[in-house]
């Protein structure tokens, strides 16, 4: 059985949503966050305190969109998830997989933590919106992919998808929702209208009602 930990909403909801798109059993345990500081027992089973883990076996990951590589190349079909090296769209879904984090999540974790986890008197508006701005400009990277094709590589849905529409999930969450590119914004609303999409949503809300933890997302913290 595949273990994922799991916060709501958060870079964790990558391979989840993977798993779901997979149609692969799963145990999922939701974690409050950021649980370094308020689950401090999970630092026993991933020392860093981040999500997501996954653990499959004797597997153990704790980077989103590697994750979602893993086991897209793992468990997926041809013509699914992964696309494979002698496919037209190999590179652009590399590509993909490492622009959702690297380029479009990263500074939002920035405005996170500045407008949101650190302590009032510790906030930097201005770092925030510098960070913000930041994100908002690498979005012209993704708006001439998608302006032009309905996914962001090889013609299909695929794990590249994933790992970029969860940076417009917590751009949604951060308030920066309302300044996508048109399509861009178009983009984002054929994602979330995917079946996978809407049962990851529902998974992560129904295991934090039976684990009793109560759902905080990004934008009430």
């Amino acid at each position: 059985m595949i273990t994922l930990y799991h916060c709501h909403d958060a870079r964790s909801f990558r391979p989840l949503w993977a798993l779901e798109e997979l149609e692969l059993s799963y145990d999922l345990r939701m974690l409050p966050f950021p649980p370094r500081f308020l689950k401090k027992e999970y630092l026993q089973e991933n020392p860093l305190g981040t999500i997501p883990l996954l653990v499959d076996g004797e597997t153990r990951m704790t980077e989103s969109a590697a994750i979602v590589e893993y086991l897209s190349r793992r468990y997926g079909k041809p013509g699914g998830l992964a696309v494979e090296p002698d496919e037209p769209g190999f590179g652009a879904w590399l590509n993909a997989l490492h622009f959702g984090e690297a380029t479009l999540t990263f500074p939002q974790t920035l405005v996170l933590r500045y407008t949101r986890l650190e302590p009032e008197a510790r906030r930097q508006p201005q770092v925030a919106d510098d960070y913000a701005k930041w994100f908002l400009a690498r979005l012209r990277g993704l708006e001439a992919i998608v302006s032009q094709a309905e996914f962001v590589a090889a013609g299909r849905f695929t794990g590249g998808d994933i790992s970029v529409a969860y940076a417009l999930l917590l751009a949604q969450s951060l308030g920066l929702a309302d300044r996508f590119p048109p399509a861009v914004a178009d983009y984002w609303a054929r994602m979330q209208v995917r079946p996978g999409f809407q049962r990851a949503k529902a998974a992560q809300k129904a295991a934090s009602a039976a684990q009793g933890l109560t759902a905080v997302p990004v934008d009430q913290l």
